[in-house]
């Protein structure tokens, strides 16, 4: 049926690709848009096209941002003892919410997932490290997620970081297991980050 409407399949098959949208819910989404007045749908392009343009990632902590490095990096009231590691800036925005930590962040980009074929060097690991040795970090908070691949990655790193003497801990089980920072509330994060432990091997 839709292959009579060339643009519109098209739409469908690209929103398609965003992740949790199904056939179905793009159709709705691409409907939607065509209902919309020319300068919505422009408004729309238009903000994409200058997200592309104008959105990278920080050189030192990989976090999302227009300015290099990004205003959490810069920022002189961070304490640079404390280092968190999150998978995704989405999980450094979950966090950030809580208002529970003060000290900078390295965004790994992912986790280690070897049936995804996701090793150690598809991850920001390597520039981690170079951060460790380089920085005056005491303390790496490791805020993967509580999901198989997320424990993986903890373990890994750990092994890595402990011959360097820092010290390492790991958020407290307030979060679910199974969960991702970015759908957990702020003050579920806040209590996960207080009660933080030493991370043991």
């Amino acid at each position: 049926m839709l292959s009579s409407i060339p643009s519109f399949a098209r739409l469908v098959a690209e929103l398609a690709k965003f992740p949790g949208v199904g056939r179905k819910t793009a159709a709705r989404l691409a409907f939607f848009i065509l209902r919309q007045p020319n300068s919505e749908a422009e408004a729309l392009a238009g903000a994409i096209r200058e997200l592309k343009a104008r959105v990278g990632f920080c050189s030192q902590c990989f976090h999302i941002t227009e300015d290099d490095p990004c205003a959490i990096c810069t920022d002189p009231e961070r304490e640079a003892r404390l280092l968190c590691v999150v998978e995704q800036p989405q999980d450094l925005l979950a966090i950030e919410r809580s208002r529970s930590f003060r000290g900078r962040y390295h965004v790994l980009q992912g986790a280690l997932s070897p049936l995804d074929g996701i090793g150690p060097d598809r991850l920001k690991v390597r520039e981690l490290l170079e951060r460790l040795r380089s920085e005056a970090v005491e303390e790496v908070l490791l805020a993967t997620n509580f999901d198989v691949d997320g424990e993986a990655t903890a373990l890994y790193l750990a092994r890595l970081i402990a011959p360097l003497g820092i010290r390492v801990s790991r958020l407290a089980h307030g979060i679910p297991l199974g969960s991702d920072l970015e759908y957990v509330d702020a003050a579920t994060v806040l209590h996960a980050v207080e009660g933080r432990r030493q991370f043991t091997q």
